[in-house]
């Protein structure tokens, strides 16, 4: 007996990538399409551009910043007096800003140079149970409402916002003063609201917030370094 004529399978779909479902009708679903929406380079030589384009705009953010030495190193005096005081460091930031604020509490406290004093600093954002209590106050009231009862006059508050539009970093800059706190904003290159609302400004030249928040971290480490420099002039006989 014959064995039987097996079934014709469908055809599967063939295999796309691009937009998928919902794009505009003759969508040509291609990877080169695809890349090319996307801005991504097709050739090294096209990576190799776009790499000093990238860096390009960083070095020429940290040359602004370099430019910016007068206003750092009166910051960084600022600063060291009120450590010298006896005060704390209190940082922060809205979003991704939060983790460097964290980052600056753990610089200043944990010195990654042996023999450099420890300084006293503190996220507001450490506490989790804290900020989840006061949250009921409001998004943007609740890291205020963290930093009122610990924060006064031999203090610093450092605050950072890319855009300088955070109402959480606002309301931090606002309260803080109020308690005679030195305060410090690290900003975008628009500056914004922030601008008004601290003592000391250091400008990240790009309006990348990424890009901003990478100079942040070059200020503060170079914050710092140069509180180090000013309290061991003071404790100079």
């Amino acid at each position: 007996m014959p064995a039987p004529t097996p079934k014709a399978q469908p055809t599967p779909p063939p295999v796309t990538h691009g937009p998928g479902p919902g794009a505009p009708p003759n969508t040509v679903n291609t990877i080169k399409d695809e890349r090319a929406r996307l801005g991504a380079p097709d050739t090294v030589e096209d990576g190799v551009e776009r790499v000093w384009e990238l860096v390009g705009e960083r070095a020429e953010a940290g040359r602004a910043l370099g430019r910016d030495a007068a206003r750092l190193a009166l910051v960084c005096r600022a600063m060291a007096e009120r450590f010298r005081r006896g005060g704390t460091l209190l940082a922060f930031g809205d979003g991704l800003a939060a983790a460097d604020a964290a980052h600056i509490a753990v610089e200043f406290t944990h010195p990654v140079i042996v023999g450099k004093r420890a300084l006293p600093a503190v996220s507001l954002h450490a506490d989790a149970s804290v900020l989840g209590a006061a949250a009921a106050r409001g998004p943007h009231e609740a890291l205020a409402a963290r930093l009122r009862p610990l924060v006064g006059r031999r203090d610093i508050a450092l605050g950072l916002s890319p855009d300088g539009e955070s109402q959480a970093v606002l309301r931090c800059l606002a309260a803080a003063r109020d308690a005679g706190a030195l305060t410090v904003a690290l900003v975008g290159a628009e500056g914004g609201a922030a601008v008004e609302a601290a003592d000391h400004v250091l400008t990240a030249a790009s309006t990348d917030p990424l890009v901003a928040r990478e100079i942040h971290v070059t200020a503060y480490h170079v914050l710092w370094e140069l509180v180090h420099v000013f309290l061991e002039g003071q404790d100079t006989p």
